[in-house]
């Protein structure tokens, strides 16, 4: 069928000219000259066998022949130039998706990602936020970050990232007003929890050595980035992973009263989709960069 094929130059002259049944008009569409789009479409009469065209001195009329082959060929241009539009979009937009917990995305990876798009413009960053354990079958990704390695799907191999520690942190503006000096003093504060981390005022506390606060006044939300923003704000005291604290304690929103007393948590850990795009592996090797950066020049706590 292939080796049937007429001149594609001659075809596409010819549907211009039937489009504007003037080989004039046709020309100056395709920038070339009427003579040319003449050559073309007498070219093509004689490859089918058919007129094509009604010749008049200032008009050229399609013949039966020639509209029902216009018919056809129009709709296969068109298809032609879909397919080519969607493979340059494609072309143009490189593509990694990221599976992430929602307070990671907002308090790790969104404010570093405009580093990512700096230093790769040609791949965009899609961003999914999911609480469920990682599935490619389920909810499709390239790249997945998870802590600890429970309810990992089988079709995906987590990989070691990111260390980890819970750490006591306060606004200084309550702490100025309400001191915390020892651990005794938490009974003077609000106690912020999210409801992703319930358990970790009852974890911290028994690693800490004391005994479990009765009844303290606690506010409680439903993820950690939300438990941040209320301690910044001067809400209350927050146990948070150094992770997802940011830039908050090196700007000076929030502080670290009691700095010897971490919890080390279950690390970060990362895998990559078997149908991962190859610009997976880019994204990697920049969230180890990032990782890297944020070990050296981050003070402690």
């Amino acid at each position: 069928m292939i080796a049937n094929l007429p001149p594609l130059n001659a075809v596409r002259a010819f549907a211009a000219a039937a489009r504007h049944q003037s080989f004039s008009r046709a020309a100056e569409e395709l920038h070339v000259s009427h003579s040319a789009v003449s050559r073309h479409v007498k070219l093509l009469e004689e490859r089918l066998g058919v007129l094509l065209f009604e010749r008049r001195t200032r008009q050229s009329l399609l013949t039966p022949e020639g509209k029902a082959f216009y018919e056809q060929v129009s709709e296969a241009l068109a298809q032609i130039a879909n397919a080519a539009a969607a493979l340059t979009r494609h072309a143009s937009q490189r593509k990694v998706t990221l599976n992430v917990r929602p307070s990671f995305a907002v308090r790790w990876l969104i404010p570093r990602l405009p580093d990512f798009m700096a230093l790769y413009p040609d791949i965009k960053p899609e961003v999914v936020t999911n609480t469920r354990p990682p599935d490619p079958s389920r909810d499709p990704f390239d790249v997945v970050i998870r802590r600890g390695q429970s309810g990992w799907s089988t079709n995906v191999q987590p990989t070691v990232l990111l260390e980890d520690d819970l750490l006591l942190v306060a606004a200084p503006s309550l702490l100025q007003s309400v001191p915390l000096d020892s651990v005794h003093d938490l009974a003077r504060h609000t106690l912020l929890s999210g409801k992703t981390r319930s358990s970790d005022w009852q974890d911290w506390t028994a690693h800490a050595g004391i005994k479990p606060l009765r009844n303290p006044p606690t506010l409680q939300f439903d993820h950690m980035h939300l438990v941040l923003q209320a301690a910044v704000d001067g809400l209350g005291v927050a146990l948070c992973p150094a992770s997802l604290l940011g830039r908050d304690l090196s700007n000076g929103r929030l502080t670290c009263p009691l700095p010897a007393l971490r919890l080390p948590l279950p690390r970060y850990y990362y895998g990559v989709s078997r149908d991962a795009v190859g610009e997976a592996q880019v994204f990697v090797d920049w969230l180890f960069s990032q990782i890297q950066q944020s070990a050296t020049a981050q003070p402690k706590a």
